[in-house]
């Protein structure tokens, strides 16, 4: 399956959606989407949203902790919203839920950031 990245860009904020399989095939993706808008610098806040995300691997965390880390470097943040049940259980046992801030909705997370 493949992987398909949308982005919206509110205030000081882009939303990326992710629709589809986060895995060693499609990271590069994701990866490239995210530095490309960071680049830019035009926003502060990175959003995640996983709601339509079907299947994350070890991957899948690889590429969302080196965006992190990037961002956090830069002086941004980078969080994550709208985890389904198929990718839940994966972020829990990662202990990714310990390093990134996660919201239950989007507009908890636009709220955050100031980004709405």
């Amino acid at each position: 399956m493949e992987l398909i990245v949308d982005s919206k860009m509110f205030k000081d904020a882009v939303v990326f959606y992710l629709r589809g399989e986060l895995d060693q095939h499609t990271a590069n993706t994701v990866r490239a989407a995210i530095e490309k808008e960071w680049s830019k610098k035009l926003v502060t806040y990175i959003i995640l949203n996983m709601e339509q995300l079907t299947f994350m691997d070890s991957s899948g965390l690889g590429v969302i902790l080196g965006r992190y880390k990037q961002v956090t470097n830069d002086g941004g943040k980078l969080v994550i919203c709208c985890v389904n049940r198929q990718v839940e259980k994966i972020i829990e046992l990662s202990g990714l839920k310990n390093i990134i801030d996660f919201y239950n909705t989007e507009i908890e997370a636009l709220n955050a950031s100031g980004g709405e």
